[in-house]
Formats: structure tokens, sequence, C-alpha cells
């Protein structure tokens, strides 16, 4: 892509450093301190740290090229790790947690491990992506982080789901192609426009059509929009790229030697995973919907090569419907 530029390491660390700082400002205003406050804060700056510095500038893919195959495996344990010194940390740790986190960190990497030398798209690679999605979309990790109260455990829930997808498929099974970086230039600024724009001429007259959405610009919260832009582009559009586009639609792809079918097959998965949201089942509008998107967001990705540019697009619809519609 001409005129791209990527997010430097330096740049990564910077913001890394800023969002740990806020955090541990915003956890003091509210009154929130000691040993506890503390091993939490250190365990998800653990996280983030991982997840920033691998997006800037390729540097996870170089780093777990150079590790090397085994020296992955020792780096997946690290997830696992983390989550016992935050129970421990935080006067937690019980049997029945420890073997919650041990099994979700875990049993990813050891699929992957048996997958060995095979190429991306084994069975193994499929099972270890649906170890990893279906215990958060049935909120079975929602007891792992009782400490300091539920907004703080999604957000834990999702940075461990991620860093465990990195150990399982940039370490252990050495993906190519994930797309796991921050972009941005000419190309990929006209790539995330012209997706949105498309995605939203369908979408949305479709989804009134449909009786799925209704627009009611009313209901809008303007003053949490920052927060929640960003909460929407972190906890749900940037780990469900990485999932359905940089793993999901890559490994399709190389299983049906086709990208078109990859792309296409990973987008109709991604909208049966909504089948279920809004407490209803089965939501086949929802369902509808999310794989056109998903359609929009495939394309996105690889034009671009960066589940970034997937991400924000993915980011934008859902804002978009949070401030201008009402969900019926």
């Amino acid at each position: 892509m001409s005129g791209e530029r990527q997010l430097s390491v330096w740049t990564a660390l910077g913001l890394w450093a800023a969002a740990v700082a806020g955090v541990a400002v915003y956890g003091a205003w509210y009154g929130y301190g000691g040993r506890a406050y503390a091993v939490t804060l250190c365990v998800l700056a653990f996280f983030l740290a991982i997840q920033l510095s691998f997006a800037a500038g390729n540097f996870g893919e170089r780093f777990a090229r150079r590790a090397g195959p085994q020296g992955g495996v020792l780096f997946s344990i690290l997830p696992f790790l983390a989550c016992l010194i935050y129970l421990a940390g935080t006067n937690n740790f019980t049997a029945p947690r420890a073997a919650l986190a041990a099994a979700y960190t875990l049993t990813p990497i050891l699929l992957a491990i048996s997958a060995g030398a095979a190429k991306p798209g084994a069975w193994q690679d499929y099972l270890a992506m649906l170890a990893i999605f279906l215990p958060l979309k049935m909120r079975l990790l929602n007891g792992l982080w009782p400490y300091p109260g539920p907004a703080i455990a999604a957000v834990a829930t999702m940075l461990l789901a991620i860093s465990v997808a990195l150990a399982a498929f940039l370490f252990v099974r050495q993906f190519d192609g994930v797309g796991y970086n921050i972009v941005w230039g000419r190309d990929a600024v006209w790539a995330v426009l012209v997706h949105f724009a498309l995605l939203a001429a369908i979408v949305i007259p479709l989804g009134i059509w449909l009786h799925f959405i209704q627009f009611d610009p009313a209901q809008a919260h303007w003053k949490s929009l920052p927060f929640d832009a960003i909460s929407i582009f972190l906890l749900t559009a940037w780990p469900e790229e990485l999932l359905f586009r940089g793993l999901l639609q890559n490994s399709l792809s190389r299983t049906f030697s086709s990208e078109t079918a990859g792309w296409f097959t990973a987008s109709a998965i991604f909208g049966l995973a909504h089948v279920a949201n809004n407490g209803v089942f089965p939501n086949w509008r929802y369902a509808l919907l999310a794989t056109i998107a998903g359609l929009f967001y495939g394309r996105a990705w690889r034009e671009t090569n960066s589940i970034f540019a997937s991400a924000i697009v993915h980011a934008l619809v859902d804002i978009v419907w949070h401030l201008a519609f009402r969900t019926l």
C-alpha cells in the first residue's frame, strides 16, 4: 500500500505508559489502592504491553519467528502465570478459579502444539479458535476476575483472550499474514471510508426494512461517546477482527486454497456467532446483518493486510448503531 505507515514500538510503549498511568490515577481517584489494586494493575498492564507492542511494525510476527516454536511454547505459559499472580495477589485464589484459568489459557496452546508443522488451517487450529471464543460468548470467565468489579473483569477477560490467541497462533503455530498491526496512510484511510460507507448504505435500509433497527438519535449518550468508542474498539472490534479475520478467514482461505471461499465462509460464521445476541434465539435478522458486515470487514482486512482497518470499520458501525438507532 502506498504511503503506508505503521505504529512504531516507541509510540506503542508511549501509549501503553499513558494508558497505565491514566488507569492508575482513575483508580486512585475512586479510592482503589493497596496490594490487590497494584497487582491487578500490573497484570492488566502486562497484557496490554504485549498487545500494543506486538501490533507495532509487525513486531509480534518478527519476534515470534525469532523465538521459534519452542520459545513460543515457553511464552505461551505467561498468560496462565499472570492469572495465577492476579488470583494470589488479590486473595482470590481458589482451586476452581485456577483450574478455569489453566483450562482457558493452556487448552488452545496444547491444541496448537499438537498441530505440529501442519500448514495453517489444520483441525487443531479451528478447535483452538473455538476454545478461545466459546468461553467468551458463554461468559464462562466472568468469575475469574472477582476484584475489583464487573467492569474490570470484562476488560481483563478480553485482554486475556487476545494474549492467549497471540501465544497460540503467532508463537506456537507461527501463523503469517494475520495482520496484527496498526497501519495508516492514504490507502488505509480510503479503505476504511469506502467500506464503511458502502456497508452503511446496505445495512441501514435493510435493518429498518427487517424491523431490526429504528432511527432514534434521541437515545444517544453524547457525553459518554469517547469512552464508549474506545470500549467498542478495544473490547469488541479489535478482538473479533483478530479472531474472525486474522485467524479464521486466514485459516479458511488456506484450507480451501481460495481467498474468496475463506472470506465468504468466515463472514457466514461471523454472522452465525450473532444468532443468539440481544436475548433472542434464533435471531436471524442479526445474523444476516452481521454476515453482510463480515463481508465488508473481511474485504477491508484483505485490502490492507491489517486487522486495524477492519476493526476501525467494525467500530464505526457499532458506534453509529448505538448513537443513531434503537434495536427493536
